[in-house]
This record gives C-alpha cells, sequence and structure tokens, in this order.
C-alpha cells in the first residue's frame, strides 16, 4: 500500500509559476515509478509527466514540453512538479501517481497508486 499527498497547488495568472509536492509514504519511494496526470473539468485525466525510479529518465507531453519539470528526491520520498509559463489551458486537478513495473508510461491505467488531487488555476 502507498499512500501520496499532493499540495502546491492555487490561483496563479498566466505567465506565472507554481511547484507542485508529492510526499509518499508506505512503501520504498525508490522502488517507485513516479507521475503526474491532470484533469479539467469535463475531459479526461491526461498524462502530464513522468520520471523513473533512478530519476535519470523523464517523459513529458507535448503540451508541457519546455515548461514543466519533474523531479524526485528519493531520501525525501518526494515528487516535485515545477511548472513555468503556465497558461490558461493548464488549469485542472493535478494528481500524482505511482506504479512499480510501468509498461506505458503516459497510460493512466498502468498505475498502480493515486494521490487526492490538488487544483491549479490559471487566470488569463
Amino acid at each position: 500500500q502507498v499512500q501520496l499527498v499532493e499540495s502546491g497547488g492555487g490561483l496563479v495568472q498566466a505567465g506565472g509559476s507554481l511547484r507542485l509536492s508529492c510526499a509518499a509514504s508506505g512503501r520504498t519511494f525508490s522502488a517507485l515509478n513516479m507521475g503526474w496526470f491532470r484533469q479539467a473539468p469535463g475531459t479526461e485525466r491526461e498524462f502530464v509527466a513522468q520520471i523513473t525510479l533512478s530519476g535519470t529518465t523523464t517523459n513529458y507531453a507535448d503540451s508541457v514540453k519546455g515548461r514543466f519539470t519533474i523531479s524526485r528526491d528519493n531520501a525525501k520520498n518526494t515528487v516535485y512538479l515545477q511548472m513555468n509559463s503556465l497558461k490558461p489551458e493548464d488549469t485542472a486537478v493535478y494528481y500524482c501517481t505511482a506504479a512499480h513495473v510501468l509498461r506505458r508510461y503516459y497510460a493512466r491505467d498502468d498505475y498502480n497508486y493515486w494521490g487526492q488531487g490538488t487544483q491549479v488555476t490559471v487566470s488569463s
């Protein structure tokens, strides 16, 4: 069992920045692939970013590439999502997620654990 708790969401103007954090407990953090998904009102939950166990490899959705950065600190059992140059279309609930062996980093159904989500709202 793994528990994930997100924090850092809020309201920001377009062009601004936010850093989301996800604290994990209940399992060895370094044994988990970690990722971020988001879900806007009336839409399906979509992939945002993913990072491997060691942190040496990352993947991003095309819509956020160059603006968002995922990182992890295994000593603190925490994964981060640094979001820069935010756009109104980034507005969504952002979810932290974790997986054991990961088959498809972009596929929601391939992750095993989910946080409760944190709201990010970007105003124009």
